[in-house]
């Protein structure tokens, strides 16, 4: 008889398993579509509705004649693309610090590394006079860098160690600093203010393929190697003893991660200036199907924040149409609610 009912439990694991499984490829594919479909919609719409046929036509058979074609090609076409890659690489960076701190208000806008790259933009053309992200890029990551360095230290001052309050403080307190810095350069220089104008406010419009396209190696490439970091991550989830114990360095695994982290949002604040709440809320968004395992998460991760971030870029130019509101505001005014009830729902130690 107890054979017969372990028979029958494992039976009913693996039904369970396998339609775990077929939700989770399920929801791949779905992802995948609606990025298609999003992608679509972007070169629809706008302040002029361009129809499906002419977008295709943009894309396939351009008529330099066409002004809708001419609008579709050389201006919403670079949008889309600007949204679809820093929405992916967003949406990763924000899981892979959810893991790394095991914080679920982890985010590098929050944590102050958006706030760092954009801080070392801002220091690069003041000082340096840089105009090209092919130049001023490494002052993004370097900028990063030290601002995950100044979270960290201000987190992990006192009795108690870096908690995930103390980490999300800290970052209010660094990207605060940051911002107050990057206003004085800005303001006290009107070469760095017109230079800087369009990159602070976050915004996928206006750019140009061509100036930027050193920034999507750094964006695509650090996504990537993110994406084969997931059973390092469901390993120190399980804790740090836990994790030692089967023989991880966890300490070299939380430096690949954040250096990784950094990379990502010095290249998405070097295209399109800071962004926030895309890397917060997509990682929670994607676990109602993925579950806790990181190696769907950042897979979900990657699509669903290129899908949020095209989103918002669209909602954006239809709100206050024929006006536009810039993708990062559209962001905040959905992610801010997002991450109070984040922060009430959770019971997170001080």
């Amino acid at each position: 008889m107890s054979v017969t009912n372990a028979a029958a439990a494992a039976g009913v694991q693996r039904r369970w398993r396998l339609a775990v499984a077929g939700l989770r490829v399920a929801g791949l594919v779905g992802g995948l579509a609606a990025v298609a479909v999003i992608g679509l919609l972007s070169l629809r719409y706008g302040s002029i509705d361009i129809t499906t046929n002419d977008a295709w036509n943009a894309l396939f058979h351009y008529d330099p004649s066409s002004y809708e074609q001419t609008v579709v090609r050389h201006l919403r076409v670079p949008r889309t693309v600007f949204a679809l890659i820093v929405g992916c690489g967003l949406g990763v960076s924000g899981a892979v610090m959810q893991g790394v701190t095991r914080n679920p208000l982890a985010d590098p806008f929050i944590l102050g590394l958006s706030g760092g790259a954009a801080l070392g933009i801002t220091v690069a053309v003041y000082f340096g006079k840089l105009t090209g992200p092919e130049a001023y890029i490494w002052f993004a990551f370097g900028g990063g860098v030290a601002a995950s360095a100044l979270v960290y230290l201000i987190g992990s001052a006192g009795r108690g160690g870096g908690t995930p309050v103390r980490l999300v403080l800290a970052g209010v307190i660094t990207g605060t600093l940051t911002y107050t810095w990057t206003s004085v350069l800005i303001y006290t220089d009107i070469d760095t203010r017109e230079q800087m104008r369009h990159l602070m406010i976050g915004s996928v419009a206006g750019r140009d393929l061509g100036d930027y396209w050193i920034t999507f190696p750094f964006i695509l490439g650090g996504t990537a190697v993110c994406l084969l970091m997931g059973h390092q991550l469901n390993v120190l989830n399980l804790g740090e003893d836990a994790a030692r114990a089967v023989g991880m360095n966890t300490t070299r695994v939380r430096l690949i991660c954040t250096a990784l982290v950094v990379i990502i949002a010095g290249g998405c604040v070097a295209a399109a200036g800071p962004i926030g709440f895309v890397g917060l809320a997509v990682p929670h968004m994607v676990r109602s199907l993925t579950g806790p395992d990181y190696r769907w998460v950042l897979v979900y991760s990657a699509i669903y924040g290129a899908v949020l971030l095209c989103g918002a870029d669209i909602i954006g130019r239809l709100v206050l149409k024929p006006s536009e509101l810039e993708a990062s505001i559209v962001m905040q005014a959905l992610g801010a609610p997002f991450f109070v009830y984040l922060a009430r729902r959770r019971s997170l130690p001080s």
